[in-house]
């Protein structure tokens, strides 16, 4: 008799643990991701067994983990294919026809969460306060208000 989808999921998850380093918390969602893809592809099998019309399009749709838990300290887990990066670019996106906005629109970011690892965002955010953007920014918002100021003033007039 063939292998439970459980023992083909953990011997999936091991083969990828020899071949890279992987912490408790990324084996589980590994066999976890693994697990639901091959239930959805036995299901997929059984459909066309039956002859019941494909609808693994709409099944694949679904993520294979929480929109939450795909950033991670070291990486981000594409939702749309499962792929890991440091970062989601534009181009990765448009392979999957849809923009940045349109990516945390559909699986629930906020607008400006960025789509990259937090250990790289973190790394960004530090470079910027050590070149000052911080008090660039204050002081761009600070004239920029002074002006609209100015111009209210001279409408008033």
């Amino acid at each position: 008799m063939g292998k439970s989808l459980v023992e083909m999921a953990a011997d999936l998850v091991q083969s990828q643990c020899a071949s890279k380093a992987m912490n408790t918390e990324e084996i589980t969602l590994a066999l976890q991701s693994t697990f639901n893809a091959l239930q959805v592809l036995q299901a997929g099998e059984a459909k066309l067994q039956a002859g019941i019309p494909d609808g693994s399009a709409v099944a694949l749709s679904a993520p294979s983990m929480a929109p939450e838990k795909s950033i991670q300290k070291n990486k981000i887990v594409c939702l749309e294919c499962g792929q890991e990066f440091k970062m989601l670019s534009p181009k990765h996106l448009r392979s999957h026809g849809l923009t940045g906005r349109e990516y945390r629109e559909k699986w629930g970011f906020p607008l400006r969460q960025p789509l990259c690892a937090k250990a790289l965002s973190e790394r960004r955010k530090k470079a910027g306060k050590d070149r000052g953007l911080p008090e660039n920014l204050r002081k761009a918002i600070a004239k920029r208000k002074k002006n609209g100021q100015a111009k209210k003033a001279a409408e008033k007039k």
